[in-house]
């Protein structure tokens, strides 16, 4: 079974008039289906390009990402937000979550987007509005719940298309500290069940979730560590 995520060589610069800034060099990694794995970086390292590359929001300078056997840098404008609504969840740090409408209307807002019949619409979202705890929240609007509820939300969302990957930017770094530790026991629950799941993060101890971790720093792997295994790659 070929990998769900495959990065051959990626290569980002930024050119602003004559000066050239290399965010990421020559970054080449595999992500197979199931796996949970966390990018950890400090802030400057190349996490956040990497991770807009993976999301498909961004192209490479140069090298090759693969994303559920469709090569990301051959799809047209179109064709990429169509990959980033069908085989990508997202969930972000700040939630982005519409403020005025109800938690149900929030997670249903991607599968109207895509053309999917209402009332399959409202069965996924609270089946998965469900899953993560928020039975009873399922009319309340985004304003008026926690953050911790909030992000719940988001990874319903997140879900409702039956995305390939699930892409989590910095996924708990506007939430309490207790809060932290049930949405990422959610994430667990999720990779269990067979969501792969990649996670942006800075934090060792939120990393410490994920069944492999990848550290970059300037732009490069340096180093990529199955934690069940203890098999460590360590990258020049």
């Amino acid at each position: 079974m070929s990998p769900i995520i495959q990065t051959r060589n990626l290569t980002k610069i930024y050119r602003i008039d004559t000066v050239e800034t290399i965010a990421l060099f020559e970054v080449s990694f595999n992500v197979d289906k199931g796996e949970f794995i966390a990018i950890m970086g400090p802030s400057g390292s190349g996490k956040s390009t990497l991770m807009h590359i993976i999301g498909a929001l961004d192209l490479p300078t140069r090298g090759e990402y693969i994303l559920d056997g469709e090569n990301v840098e051959k799809l047209t404008e179109d064709e990429l937000a169509d990959i980033r609504n069908r085989k990508i969840g997202f969930i972000f740090q700040a939630f982005n979550l519409l403020p005025r409408i109800t938690s149900l209307q929030n997670v249903m807002l991607p599968m109207a987007y895509a053309g999917i019949d209402k009332q399959q619409r409202l069965d996924r979202a609270k089946k998965y509005l469900e899953m993560v705890g928020l039975e009873n929240r399922m009319q309340h609007r985004s304003n008026q719940l926690s953050g911790g509820q909030q992000q719940r939300v988001a990874i319903a969302r997140a879900l409702a298309m039956n995305p390939a990957i699930l892409l989590a930017d910095e996924p708990t770094g506007n939430i309490a500290s207790v809060q932290a530790e049930e949405i990422m026991a959610i994430f667990q629950s999720l990779n269990d069940e067979g969501h792969t799941i990649v996670m942006i993060t800075h934090e060792p101890d939120i990393a410490q979730h994920a069944k492999r971790i990848i550290h970059i720093r300037d732009g490069k792997i340096l180093e990529d560590s199955n934690k069940h295994t203890q098999k460590k790659i360590m990258r020049a």
